[in-house]
């Protein structure tokens, strides 16, 4: 997908620490430990960005100096990982936003129908009062992750964005497509699926890789 035919709410988070960190997960030969911590701190990298566009308010503070105006964050912040995937990325986005909620979406492929289907849903029950970030590695055909997007919605969230390692151009079409008030933060977005529907180059599934599940 070139830059001239990107959607406006896809960001590619591309400089040349996050395409090392990249490099690193996409290497087969990369051990578990170093996978973990290679996507914990690209996690770091893509969350500095996709807070940018985060809504801020303005506070008075008294500096040891003097006083002074600065900008906070405007609202709490829910962070939703996409198990099991979505938790290697975790620890990295908690870094940087230490008080943050946790939210948890879990869904599984129905093999006969190939629509996604919830295992598992943890939220706040005030999910209209925050700034959510969905974390999900791989971005693949889009099916999942704009399950998660719906469901999200209906429990009133208003502000959403989502990171993702790695995306392919069939999935980023389809969600930005259906999710066009949603930012969509990638490290690459990678041009195909294959037919088990990995992305390619890709890099592999990235819970088996997390988690030693080989």
């Amino acid at each position: 997908m070139s830059s001239e035919n990107a959607p406006s709410n896809l960001h590619v988070v591309d400089g040349p620490l996050s395409r090392h960190k990249l490099a690193v997960l996409r290497d087969e030969g990369t051990p578990t430990q170093e996978f973990r911590q290679a996507m914990r701190e690209l996690t770091l990298i893509m969350v500095a960005e996709a807070t940018r566009n985060m809504p801020t308010r303005t506070a008075r503070i008294q500096t040891p100096l003097t006083g002074t105006e600065v900008e906070e964050i405007s609202g709490p912040v829910c962070l939703v990982p996409v198990l099991r995937a979505g938790l290697g990325m975790l620890d990295g986005a908690l870094a940087l936003l230490p008080t943050a909620t946790v939210g948890f979406m879990g869904l599984f492929r129905d093999e006969e129908t190939a629509q996604p289907v919830e295992y598992y849903v943890n939220l706040p029950s005030n999910l209209e009062e925050y700034l959510v970030l969905v974390l999900d590695p791989m971005l693949a055909t889009g099916g999942s992750l704009s399950a998660t997007l719906n469901k999200l919605k209906d429990e009133g969230a208003a502000w959403i964005s989502c990171l993702h390692a790695v995306a392919a151009t069939p999935g980023v079409e389809r969600v930005t497509s259906e999710h066009p008030d949603v930012n969509f933060y990638a490290a690459a977005v990678d041009p195909e699926l294959n037919d088990s529907a990995f992305i390619v180059p890709g890099l592999g599934d990235a819970g088996d890789r997390l988690y030693g599940t080989l």
